[in-house]
């Protein structure tokens, strides 16, 4: 299906302000199910757009600007053609259809950003946590992530946060809800304590069951690699296995580092009055 996709976003402030760099991810990854068809990136007031990717294929772009203003609008636009499977099969390497297994060397030197280091256990929350459900989860690896997506969409209810940032994980357990960032990153730190490479992923979800008007948003979501079956998407806010629906703009460690927006801007705290964002995902007739 063809997927049109548009992202604005529209800060305010009380006076004329000079804006400092923006860092934006907001470019669709082209991968074996999506291809990106059009893309466009509309800036006010006028900014200096510099491409690069990043060390993970990350497309940022980064924006300087000349001018002072009372308000800036970021505009992303987007056409993919998307081809993910409702339903996937994963054919996974028959050495891994076991938990706990381990990765070939060649592939843990390269998935070591996205692994816990050895003797990084902490007695937090989250690794009770993790070892409770540890306890009683089946030892097939696909059947364990599947219940792993489960339990932690089961036990954490979804809200909408207005604060900007991530939760820690101790916090999104002790409040047993938070935003799907915040449950993706919980995923992410327990699926890392189980001995999986692991990472956080941002995007857009279309999801044709919304009202009208309102098919689609921005979401978060995480990735683990599985040897032979490559990186497979885990939704734990929709307890949803698999890329259907999903279109990532940007995969990392962590939440942070994939953040849509980053910027500033020179004056003070009170000169910033709102932000808003838009965001519809719709199928193309």
């Amino acid at each position: 299906m063809r997927l049109r996709i548009r992202h604005e976003t529209i800060y305010r402030y009380a006076r004329p302000v000079l804006f400092l760099e923006h860092r934006l991810l907001l470019s669709p990854r082209p991968r074996h199910d999506i291809t990106v068809l059009s893309t466009r990136l509309s800036i006010a007031p006028g900014a200096m757009l510099d491409w690069r990717e990043d060390v993970l294929d990350n497309l940022v772009a980064t924006a300087t600007f000349d001018a002072a203003a009372a308000s800036l609008s970021i505009l992303a636009e987007h056409e993919v053609e998307h081809r993910a499977a409702a339903y996937p099969l994963f054919r996974i390497a028959p050495a891994a259809h076991r938990y706990p297994f381990s990765y070939s060397p060649e592939d843990e030197a390269l998935l070591a950003p996205g692994l816990m280091a050895p003797g990084q256990q902490t007695g937090d929350p989250v690794e009770a946590w993790t070892d409770s459900f540890l306890a009683t989860a089946p030892r097939d690896t696909l059947q364990l992530l599947n219940a792993l997506n489960a339990a932690i969409g089961g036990a954490i209810a979804y809200r909408v946060r207005e604060e900007e940032g991530t939760q820690s994980p101790s916090r999104t357990l002790a409040l047993a809800s938070g935003s799907c960032r915040d449950i993706a990153a919980l995923f992410v730190a327990v699926a890392r304590r189980l001995g999986f490479a692991v990472r956080a992923v941002s995007g857009y979800l279309f999801d044709p069951g919304m009202a009208a008007g309102d098919v689609g948003a921005t979401h978060a979501w995480a990735e683990i690699f599985l040897p032979e079956a490559g990186w497979v998407a885990f939704d734990p806010t929709q307890q949803r296995i698999g890329s259907a629906g999903l279109v990532a703009t940007a995969c990392g460690v962590d939440s942070a580092s994939i953040v849509p927006i980053i910027g500033g801007f020179l004056g003070d705290r009170s000169d910033f009055l709102e932000m808003h964002a838009d965001v519809t995902v719709v199928r193309c007739p």
